[in-house]
């Protein structure tokens, strides 16, 4: 029963994660085409509350209740396959969180470095992760 409950949260912090790293690059395209201080001052508020605020703390509980199912389910887990391969795409997701911070901090120090053409299509690399995770999590395929 507590890797139901384990499970539960797990999603829902993923999902909450996710809902970040969706939004947080679609900010960064706005931002990038910001002309006027007012706009820009406002970005900068929204991009540094949706990354401290809630992308940070739901990837932390969404880790954390992962490796917390790792630990109580160590040994069906172990010789997973596919897990190993959602753990990498884990990997290369926290790496993607980490530069989305970079780039919040860029934005607040008026030292961005791209177009809002770049940001377009950031914003599509985690569905790069996305849609591989899923298939590993619900279909299991080796």
């Amino acid at each position: 029963m507590l890797m139901l409950w384990l499970k539960a949260f797990h999603i829902v912090f993923v999902i909450t994660w996710f809902a970040g790293i969706f939004y947080l690059p679609r900010l960064f395209v706005y931002h990038a085409l910001t002309e006027d201080s007012i706009s820009n001052a406002r970005f900068k508020v929204m991009e540094r509350r949706l990354y401290r605020g809630i992308m940070t703390p739901s990837a932390l509980l969404a880790i954390g209740f992962g490796i917390w199912m790792l630990v109580v389910g160590w040994d069906a887990f172990a010789r997973a396959g596919w897990l190993h391969a959602k753990l990498a795409l884990v990997a290369g997701l926290i790496g993607y969180h980490i530069w989305c911070g970079k780039i919040v901090a860029d934005f607040a120090n008026d030292a961005n470095h791209h177009s809002d053409r770049f940001y377009r299509w950031f914003n599509e690399a985690p569905l790069l992760v996305l849609i591989p995770a899923v298939v590993l999590a619900v279909v299991k395929p080796f």
